[in-house]
């Protein structure tokens, strides 16, 4: 009989101003548990839909913490045997190769690890509050995912 799975615990939920590192996280995540560290780096690219973007600013409403703070919990909840949970969106202006979105999971195997930080990625993008402003090459912008 094997031992109980113990609960994933959520190292870090955030949503801030500050430079994110992928690397940054995944160390935060690894442990002696972790079989697998998963991570994803969400990076602001060149262009869009066929238009060349200049930079973007994303805005965040002031429930945007608490939210990322559900949406880690649920999603750890949701996985047996992931071990830790690491997740933080960034908000304000960033330029082209910034990171928006850290995430970090570890798994006592692969295919957790894998199926947790998919999940998380897909949770935060639908579920936070926060909204992205485009600057296009030609001077022109466009807001992007905003009610």
């Amino acid at each position: 009989m094997s031992a109980p799975t113990e609960p994933a615990t959520v190292l870090r939920a955030a949503v801030g101003e500050e430079p994110l590192d992928v690397a940054e996280h995944a160390a935060l995540v690894d442990g002696p548990r972790s079989g697998a560290v998963v991570t994803f780096s969400g990076v602001v690219r060149d262009h869009d839909h066929g238009r060349s973007v200049r930079a973007l600013d994303y805005e965040g409403h002031p429930s945007a913490g608490s939210v990322v703070e559900e949406v880690a919990a649920d999603v750890a909840g949701r996985f047996p045997g992931v071990t830790a949970i690491a997740v933080s969106h960034r908000i304000g202006p960033l330029a082209i190769g910034d990171v928006a979105l850290a995430c970090a999971v570890a798994g006592e195997h692969r295919r957790e690890a894998f199926d947790a930080c998919s999940e998380l990625v897909d949770e935060v993008k639908r579920r936070l509050p926060v909204w992205k402003r485009q600057e296009f090459a030609d001077g022109s912008e466009e807001w992007v995912n905003c009610p």
